[in-house]
C-alpha cells in the first residue's frame, strides 16, 4: 500500500511540474494565438485572380461572380448577402461595371469598405452615335420606357490593356498593406513577382501584334468590349455590332446597315464576340458581309483553360485575334 501511494505522489509531481511548465512557457510567449485571416471579396473573376495571387493564402477570398457569369446583367443572390456581409474589403473594378453592388450593399449591414481598383486608370469614353441624332421627343420617349444598360459613360473594360492591371497591381498591394499590416511583406514580394509577369505578357503582345499587316488590325466586336487594347496596340475600333457596352442594349437597323457597309468599305476580316453572349445579331451581320465570326472570352475567365487564369485569358485572345487578322 506506501509503495503504490508513493508510486502515486510520484506522478502527481509530474503532473504538476508539466502544467507549470506549459504556463511558464506560455506566458514567456510561446505560441502565438490563431488570428483570423482578413475577409476579401471581390466582383469579377478577373479580380478574383489578381488579388488571389497577390495575397496568396493569407486572407480569406471569396469572388462573387462565377466564370462564364457576366457583371453587366449579373443578378445577386441570397449567398452573395451573406459573403459581403461577413467582408473586411471589397474590391471592385468600377466604371460603373457593378450596378448590381449598390442593391447589395443597400440590403445589408456592413462594416466592409468598397475599393475601386481602377482608381487612376485613364477611362476611355463609350458614346451611342445614333443618341446623337435623336431629337427631343424621341430621347422623351426612350426617358419613359423600361431602363436598358447604358450604351454611353466610361468604359469598364479596362483590363483589355495589360498596363492597366499594373495599376490594379499597385491599388490591391496598397489596400492589403494598409490593414493588413503583418502581411505587408507578403502583399509587396507577390505584386513585384506579378508586375515582372505583366510586364512579360505586355511584350509578347506587342512581339504577336507586329505579325498583323497594319492595314488588317481593324476591329469589330459584338459591343464595345475592346477599346482599351486598340488604343494600346494600334488598333481601330471600327464597330460594333451593338454600340454600347454591353450586348443588353440595342441597336437600330439603320446602326446594322451602317456597319455592314463600313465592313465592307474597310475590308474587315473578322467579327470578334464573347463567347458566353448572344451571337444572333452578329452572326446576321458575318453572313450578310461574309466575313468569320470569331469567339473571345470578354467579361469572364473560364472554370477551366484555356482562360483560367488573366495571364492565359489574355494570351487566348491575343492568339485568336492574331490569327484572324494576320
Amino acid at each position: 500500500m506506501k509503495k503504490q501511494i508513493r508510486i502515486g505522489s510520484f506522478f502527481l509531481i509530474l503532473t504538476l511540474l508539466s502544467v507549470c511548465f506549459v504556463g511558464c512557457r506560455t506566458k514567456s510567449g510561446g505560441t502565438p494565438p490563431v488570428t483570423e485571416k482578413l475577409r476579401v471579396v471581390t466582383t469579377t473573376t478577373f479580380l478574383g485572380d489578381v488579388v488571389g495571387i497577390i495575397a496568396g493564402d493569407v486572407i480569406e477570398l471569396t469572388v462573387l461572380l462565377e466564370a462564364g457569369q457576366n457583371p453587366h446583367v449579373y443578378q445577386t443572390t441570397p449567398q452573395d448577402l451573406v459573403k459581403v456581409s461577413k467582408a473586411d474589403l471589397i474590391f471592385v473594378n468600377g466604371l460603373g461595371l457593378e450596378e448590381f453592388l449598390d442593391d447589395l450593399l443597400d440590403g445589408i449591414e456592413t462594416t466592409a469598405a468598397v475599393f475601386e481598383v481602377s482608381e487612376g486608370i485613364s477611362p476611355l469614353e463609350v458614346r451611342d452615335p445614333d443618341s446623337e441624332h435623336k431629337g427631343d421627343e424621341e430621347q422623351d420617349q426612350d426617358h419613359k420606357s423600361e431602363k436598358l444598360p447604358s450604351s454611353s459613360g466610361e468604359d469598364p473594360h479596362v483590363w483589355f490593356n495589360p498596363n492597366n492591371i499594373m495599376i490594379w497591381i499597385d491599388n490591391i498591394e496598397a489596400v492589403l498593406g494598409e490593414n493588413d499590416p503583418d502581411n505587408n511583406e507578403t502583399y509587396r514580394n507577390n505584386a513585384a513577382a506579378y508586375r515582372s509577369e505583366i510586364i512579360q505578357l505586355d511584350y509578347w503582345i506587342r512581339e504577336q501584334v507586329a505579325q498583323i499587316p497594319p492595314e488588317n488590325r481593324k476591329l469589330v466586336t459584338d459591343h464595345t468590349s475592346l477599346n482599351y487594347f486598340a488604343e494600346e496596340y494600334g488598333f481601330e475600333q471600327i464597330g460594333a455590332v451593338i454600340p454600347a457596352q454591353t450586348t443588353e442594349a440595342e441597336t437600330s437597323g439603320q446602326q446594322l446597315a451602317e456597319l455592314i457597309d463600313t465592313i465592307r468599305e474597310q475590308e474587315v476580316k473578322a467579327i470578334f464576340v464573347g463567347i458566353d453572349y448572344d451571337s444572333t445579331l452578329s452572326q446576321r451581320v458575318a453572313e450578310e458581309t461574309g466575313i468569320n465570326l470569331i469567339p473571345l472570352y470578354i467579361s469572364s475567365l473560364s472554370a477551366e483553360p484555356p482562360a483560367e487564369s488573366y495571364l492565359t485569358f489574355m494570351r487566348f485572345n491575343i492568339k485568336t485575334i492574331v490569327d484572324a487578322l494576320k
